[in-house]
């Protein structure tokens, strides 16, 4: 078993429901840790796991993502999660509306801490940004991303 850190339900379901299909039990544990200002995903998730470390008992994960958009100079960024509380997707749509290049991606690190040893491992996913909100599925910005390769999502 392993706790994943985190206060949000929908990322918790994602995780639960891919490390349940490899036999790995996972229990969230919703503990607001600090994130620090910093300017990688790596950075905020390196000063979580000190204070996580002190205060987790056993093994656990913690994450950071963000929608990086070229057009905006990769904001939201790091500031992923302010921006969609401050903004929504609505917000971040209007700042595109004007915009040809609607090229984007998730990137997620997560933070590991499995027998003692702690490491950060990073993904990104490719994508564009839609001209409007489209999906009944996922969370966050997810109704304005469409992955590259990946189906179109089906109207709301």
């Amino acid at each position: 078993m392993i706790h994943f850190v985190t206060g949000n339900a929908g990322k918790f379901r994602e995780v639960q429901r891919l490390l349940a299909a490899e036999d790995i039990v996972v229990e969230r544990l919703d503990l607001p840790y600090p994130e620090v200002q910093a300017d990688s995903l790596e950075e905020v998730l390196r000063e979580a796991g000190h204070w996580l470390t002190a205060r987790v008992d056993g093994d656990y994960l913690a994450d950071d993502s963000g929608l990086f958009v070229d057009s905006l100079g990769g904001f939201p960024g790091v500031y992923s999660a302010y921006a969609y509380r401050s903004l929504g997707c609505s917000g971040i749509l209007k700042l595109l509306r004007d915009t040809a290049n609607r090229r984007a991606r998730f990137e997620s690190c997560f933070l590991v801490r499995f027998a003692k040893e702690t490491v950060i491992l990073a993904g990104t996913c490719a994508g564009v940004m839609t001209t409007e909100e489209k999906g009944s599925e996922g969370f966050g910005f997810d109704p304005i991303f469409v992955p590259e390769g990946g189906p179109r999502p089906s109207p709301r």
